[in-house]
This record gives structure tokens, C-alpha cells and sequence, in this order.
């Protein structure tokens, strides 16, 4: 009997996927947990395994198509075998079921408030405020009324790309009238084409991953005010350090890189300031007593955060290890969509690919994040002498609704600190 191939759930606030490249196609032979395709999600990119062995008979959702969870993809079975027609996965409900609570509830607020059934909420409007938490808090964040959105999922639910394009396109909020109800103001043009007819131009699409990147980028720069601060960092110690314990290190599988260091320095700070390690929840603050470490790996693809849960708890051996680990599973797309949530703050070193220092934008809902600079061999005054020593420059970008520059100074000089007299315990 033909075994159907469904769009995995990676993860709980996950509902749909979208197929970036089939690995296997129709006629080949698959082995069970052999890679049969690769999805992008909100949270991650990986492959999925075939769930049997035989010939992939039909492939039903093509590279590119972002289908629902539990929806089949595709249908594995035996070479001449025909392919079942029903899809035997949890479909959406029929429109008429889907609208059925919303009727009733629409119902119960007339019967309630006393005005018609129009005045009160739509069914259309009811559907659209089944959206996911993460779009309430954006809808929260900028004063939007979910209602007003044209929601592009299941049953009319308003997604992330939704609110993110509503957002994105300026409209203003909502004016009360004289009635009490809220009126929609006039919608800013959304920005036009940039390329124009007759140009020398190659165009072509974003891909899953750039578009993902692009949503959430345009979040935090609208959500955080942004504020830098950049120390100069004296490695030598780090360096003597690393050159004796690195042979050792390699011995039990990992690598001693400056990012270890640098990782271990900032958890001992953030224990020190938890306010970098907190977040803001409209007027409250969340002080995260986990401190999970967000590590950015840069791809041939693109950019992903994945997260050392608990990062306080290691020794310098423990985090190179999960370090090395997390960055060798993210460019052979092995990650968990658990493995890059949760982050309470992130580390990225544009300073791989020689930059001075950088100022990174700050991973949502996070308040902070650290660019680490090139380490390079720089002249430094010792004492009354000029010696040669490693030199990087670390920067703090903080979200200064919650963290101010006095915080965000105290916690980099701490950073500063801790490596610059690193504590040789910590290995």
C-alpha cells in the first residue's frame, strides 16, 4: 500500500512549510530516513526523510509552494503502483464548518451588545483573530487591529507575512469616530517597483530564507530603538590561553576558538546584568533566568541564529563543543526548529570576513546582541612601552526602551574584563 509523505510540523507555533528542493524525484528508488526534500519554515531550514522505502510515485506540492501542515506532498510506494487519491492527512475545515463557531459567536455579541449582527464583529473578522501569538504581539507593538487585515491563511487566519506587510506598507492606525468604533485612516503607498522597463537588470526572487530574513529584520529595526557602543579588547591572554589548551581541546573533539572565549565572557556578564538578558512584554519587563546564547552562522544561503540552551552552565570545553556543533549542523541543514528558538542573546562575528567591527541589528525579542570585530595584531601601549598584542573590537547593540547606555557599558566593560584576565577555572 502506498505510504503518503506529509509536510512535518517542526514545531508547535509552525503551521505551514514551504518545499525549497526536491532531492529525490518521481520514478527513484528511496530508502526510509534516506533526505527526500528540503522545507523552509519561520524557524528553520532542513531536510525531511522519506518515512518508507520504495519508488517516489508523485510529488503533489512543487519547489517553491508553501503548503499546511499534515498536508501530502508526496506518495511513496511500490514501482506500477497507483498512487492513493485521497489525501488521508487532517485537512482544513470545509468554509461552512470554518465559519460555523464564528456564526455563533457573532450571534452571542448581538444578542449581548444589542446591535445587529452587521455592526457587530464579521464572521471574517472573528476568523482573522484566530492568528498565533507572535502576530498578536506584532499587531500589539504597532497598534493594529488584526481585523483589518486580509489574512492569507488557513480560513482567513492573518500570518506573520500578513501583519508584517501591513506594517510595512505604513498605514496608519485606526481613528476612533464618534461612535466609539474604530475607522480605518488612508493607507501611505506601499514603495514601488525599483526596477523599470528597459533597464539593465537581472531579477529574480528571494528565496525562502532571504524573505524570512528580510521580515525579520524590518521587525526589530521597527520594533527596538537601536544604540551602539564599541571597547577595544586586548586578546593576549585569550591568545596564550588558546594556544595552550587548543591541542588538548582538539583531543576531545573540539575546536578552541576566540568565539568560545568570548561566549563564556558574555555569560558570566549577562548573570551579572540580567537586564541584557531580559525582554519587554508591552509595559512589563521579562528577566529570562535561563540564559540561552544565540550564535549567528553565516551560510552560503544565508543567515541563521541557532541557540546554546542553558549556555551558563558549561565550562569553556562544553560550549565549544555545542558551538562546533550547532554551526556543523546548520550548513548541512540538521537543525531543530527548537534548536533556534528561545535565544535571550546572540553573539555574531562579521570580523570572519575581516570587518573591523559591526553593528548588528538585534535579534526579536531580544535587547541586545554583540558584533565581535576582526582579531588582529595591533600596536599597544603597556604600561609606558609599545608592544604587539592581539587587538578585536567588540560592540553592544541594545535595545534602549529597556537597556540604557550606562547598563549596556557596565555589562561590554564586564565582557572586557573577563577577557582580558580570563579566568583559567573556566576551562
Amino acid at each position: 500500500m502506498p505510504t503518503q509523505v506529509l509536510m512535518p510540523q517542526m514545531g508547535e507555533s509552525i503551521a505551514e512549510g514551504t518545499i525549497v528542493r526536491w532531492i529525490k524525484q518521481v520514478g527513484e528508488r528511496v530508502d526510509r530516513d534516506e533526505p527526500l526534500f528540503e522545507i523552509s519554515t519561520d524557524k528553520v531550514d532542513t531536510e525531511v526523510q522519506a518515512p518508507a522505502s520504495g519508488v517516489l510515485l508523485e510529488i503533489r506540492a512543487k519547489q517553491g509552494e508553501t503548503v499546511e501542515v499534515n498536508s501530502v506532498v508526496a506518495v511513496i510506494g511500490e514501482a506500477g503502483e497507483a498512487a492513493r487519491e485521497d489525501s488521508g492527512a487532517a485537512s482544513p475545515a470545509s468554509g461552512a464548518e470554518a465559519a460555523r463557531a464564528p456564526a455563533g459567536a457573532a450571534k452571542a455579541a448581538e444578542a449581548v451588545s444589542g446591535q445587529p449582527q452587521e455592526q457587530a464583529q464579521t464572521v471574517d473578522d472573528l476568523r482573522r483573530q484566530r492568528s498565533s501569538p507572535l502576530v498578536r504581539r506584532i499587531a500589539k507593538e504597532h497598534d493594529v487591529n488584526i481585523a483589518r487585515i486580509a489574512g492569507t491563511g488557513v480560513g482567513g487566519r492573518v500570518t506573520k507575512k500578513d501583519i508584517l506587510a501591513f506594517v510595512e506598507s505604513g498605514t496608519p492606525p485606526e481613528q476612533p469616530t464618534a461612535t466609539g468604533r474604530a475607522r480605518p485612516a488612508e493607507a501611505v503607498p506601499a514603495v514601488g517597483r525599483t526596477a523599470k522597463a528597459g533597464e539593465s537588470v537581472r531579477i529574480e526572487p528571494m528565496s525562502v530564507m532571504r524573505k524570512k530574513i528580510a521580515e525579520h529584520m524590518v521587525l526589530s529595526a521597527h520594533t527596538s530603538p537601536h544604540v551602539y557602543a564599541i571597547y577595544e579588547v586586548n586578546f593576549g591572554r585569550v591568545a596564550a590561553l588558546r594556544e595552550t589548551h587548543k591541542a588538548a581541546y582538539l583531543a576531545k573533539g573540539a575546536r578552541l576558538t576566540y568565539t568560545a572565549f568570548i561566549a563564556k565572557a558574555v555569560v558570566d556578564a549577562l548573570r551579572a546584568f540580567p537586564i541584557v538578558n531580559a525582554s519587554v512584554d508591552g509595559e512589563n519587563i521579562v528577566y529570562r533566568r535561563d540564559i540561552n546564547l544565540g550564535i549567528a552562522v553565516a551560510l552560503d544561503w544565508g543567515l541563521i541564529v541557532p541557540v546554546v540552551r542553558n549556555a551558563d552552565e558549561r565550562n569553556l570545553l562544553g560550549l565549544s563543543r555545542a558551538i562546533d556543533d550547532l554551526a556543523a549542523r546548520a550548513r548541512a541543514k540538521q537543525l531543530k526548529p527548537e534548536e533556534v528558538q528561545g535565544g535571550t542573546f546572540s553573539i555574531t562575528n562579521p570580523g570572519v570576513f575581516g570587518a573591523f567591527a559591526g553593528l548588528p541589528l538585534i535579534n526579536q525579542p531580544q535587547v541586545g546582541i554583540l558584533g565581535v570585530g576582526a582579531i588582529e595584531k595591533r600596536p599597544v601601549v603597556i604600561g609606558d612601552a609599545i608592544g604587539i598584542r592581539p587587538v578585536g573590537y567588540l560592540s553592544i547593540g541594545h535595545d534602549h526602551r529597556l537597556v540604557d547606555g550606562a547598563d549596556a557599558g557596565r555589562f561590554l566593560a564586564h565582557v572586557k574584563q573577563a577577557l582580558e584576565q580570563f579566568d583559567e577555572s573556566w576551562m
